[in-house]
């Protein structure tokens, strides 16, 4: 493989292969890239817990897969459809020599959301990393294409499971602990296809930092990653299928991010190495402007 990050990965065109919400791993082609084969850990998150919600695939998979090769205990929070793909996280999380944690359900859900993190800290015996990663995703042709329900979705989704989670983990996270939330580049520069999705984004950027100046007294460090145009199952399953045909080629790269390529931030962030690291948007996006 070469280490020409232009020609890394595939590049479009891609095959049309639509799915249905959330979408199925497998079912990709090409299969993404979750750093299965490639990443090598360093001992960076020796003796920590996380939770990861939507970690089950996609940048969430990618987290999981490095936090426990980096000698986590991973959890991961995810959708009951999406079981055969969160076992197969639970199985690398193991081959690494950690303990997996597999939680499903909806984190729309407070109770599903608090049930989760202190299942996450029994099990355990504590927690120092909650990566906020789970989301929805449903393009929009106009404003009267939106259904108020799912405008609605997005939200609840996106940014009160995030909020859930965030919020019961305060009750286990100690100094030194760390929140991450996946964020977008359509936090910045928003796509008018993506209405809903772009505004919960700028939700949690916000979020990101907002939350890095109320928990610096407790010693809890917030930051958030603004990933461009990654490869995973929302891609074929949320968006048009001419965008997934030609999907990446609008950045300077000229192809869509791996998840793998995600990975490295995530442990970055959480790692103490990063103790003066907070309220930080870190964007990873082959190039691509964002200001």
């Amino acid at each position: 493989m070469t280490s020409d990050p232009l020609h890394k990965y595939p590049r479009p065109p891609f095959e049309a292969q639509p799915q249905s919400f959330p979408g199925k791993t497998p079912r990709m082609k090409p299969e993404p890239d979750h750093g299965e084969a490639s990443y090598k850990g360093s001992g960076k998150l020796t003796g920590k817990a996380a939770l990861i919600t939507g970690g089950d695939s996609g940048i969430g998979r990618a987290v999981a897969i490095a936090y426990a090769r980096e000698g986590a205990d991973v959890a991961i929070a995810y959708l009951p459809e999406e079981q055969a793909d969160a076992e197969a996280v639970g199985g690398w999380i193991e081959k690494a020599g950690r303990r997996a944690l597999l939680l499903p359900g909806d984190l729309k859900d407070s109770a599903h959301a608090r049930g989760a993190v202190a299942r996450t800290a029994a099990t355990f015996g504590r927690l120092d990393v909650v990566v906020n990663n789970g989301a929805f995703q449903q393009p929009n042709r106009d404003l009267a294409d939106i259904e108020d329900a799912v405008f609605e979705d997005h939200f609840r989704v996106n940014v009160f499971g995030a909020f859930y989670v965030t919020k019961a983990a305060l009750a286990h996270l100690k100094p030194g602990g760390s929140v991450i939330f996946t964020s977008s580049v359509n936090s910045k520069h928003p796509m008018p296809t993506l209405l809903a999705y772009s505004a919960t984004k700028g939700a949690l950027s916000n979020l990101v930092l907002s939350l890095a100046q109320l928990l610096a007294e407790k010693g809890v460090r917030v930051n958030g990653v603004l990933p461009g145009p990654i490869w995973t199952p929302f891609i074929p399953a949320g968006m048009s299928q001419d965008a997934v045909t030609s999907f990446g080629s609008q950045v300077p790269f000229g192809r869509p991010g791996q998840p793998a390529e995600l990975a490295s931030s995530y442990v970055m962030l959480a790692s103490d190495e990063s103790s003066y690291t907070s309220g930080a948007l870190i964007t990873v996006a082959g190039a691509m402007p964002v200001l």
